[in-house]
């Protein structure tokens, strides 16, 4: 397989089903857009492998098989478009693909059911499966800054998106049996586990609130990242992440209706976001 049709695989796995994602990917020049289409290709089907259907001993082995191909991409399967674009994004961008292993670790806690205690077992899952992505997407834009700073950064808007991403699927991921949320905060609500997604009690609309307080302090600090990158790469980090603190913003107006189905924005509304950022008013 030619690498152009590899890089073209990733960019239509990335177009329909990126659906936050896409909006900002689109905003920067070629080699980078194709370059974080990739990355984002491998971290789908790693999620695809950890939400699939195969019994959970089968996908510890398939997340394990994974993390064995990114630890040597030297000589990727021909037949592999994704495999074969990332192993070409590894040689032409800084980029930590290691930091998949963090992904692959955090998928691996959702198989086994791993359910969280205080806040900061929260935070460590989700540096795990959105902090690496932030890495690894500071990776394609670079940064003329400190790079440990901007990698601290980066991993704090990832935690943002993911508490946001936590708040907006409590009834699926409930249906599905997982409750992400710390068991200290549900205890201090006076939040049942085993009933969260059946009543919008007093004690539900005040843990949503805390918990979408918490988020948004998360998106303050991560959104010093933009000041560090140029303006296409600024434009979409500011994309994606406006678009999701949109949807921290709704969540926060009426916390009861994430117990009626997936809070979204629209097609129109994601594109002005990032119209917005793109114009650099981004926030």
């Amino acid at each position: 397989m030619e690498l152009t049709e590899a890089y073209r695989e990733c960019e239509r796995i990335t177009w329909s089903q990126a659906r936050n994602f896409a909006y900002g990917i689109r905003l920067l020049p070629p080699p980078k857009r194709r370059g974080l289409a990739v990355i984002y290709a491998f971290a789908r089907r790693i999620d695809d492998i950890g939400d699939g259907t195969l019994p959970a001993q089968q996908k510890i082995e398939a997340l394990e098989a994974a993390r064995r191909q990114i630890l040597d991409l030297t000589r990727p399967p021909a037949d592999d478009p994704v495999l074969l674009a990332l192993a070409d994004v590894e040689r032409n961008f800084p980029v930590p693909v290691p930091a998949f292993g963090e992904l692959i670790d955090g998928c691996v806690a959702d198989v086994r059911g791993t359910s969280y205690q205080t806040f900061d077992d929260l935070l460590y899952y989700c540096r795990c499966v959105a902090g690496s992505i932030g890495r690894l997407s500071l990776g394609i834009f670079g940064t003329s800054h400190d790079a440990t700073e901007a990698a601290e950064l980066a991993d704090s808007l990832g935690v943002a998106l993911q508490l946001t991403n936590i708040l907006r699927d409590i009834r699926e991921d409930h249906q599905n049996g997982r409750v992400y949320l710390p068991a200290e905060d549900l205890a201090k609500f006076d939040c049942d586990p085993a009933t969260l997604d059946q009543s919008a009690s007093p004690g539900f609309v005040r843990l949503v609130d805390f918990e979408a307080e918490r988020a948004g302090h998360w998106y303050d600090e991560g959104w010093k990242l933009l000041a560090m990158l140029d303006r296409r790469s600024a434009a979409c980090t500011g994309a994606m992440a406006g678009i999701y603190r949109r949807l921290l913003d709704r969540i926060a107006a009426e916390p009861a209706a994430v117990l009626s189905g997936r809070i979204s924005l629209s097609g129109r509304q994601k594109a002005t976001v990032a119209a917005r950022a793109l114009a650099g008013r981004l926030q």
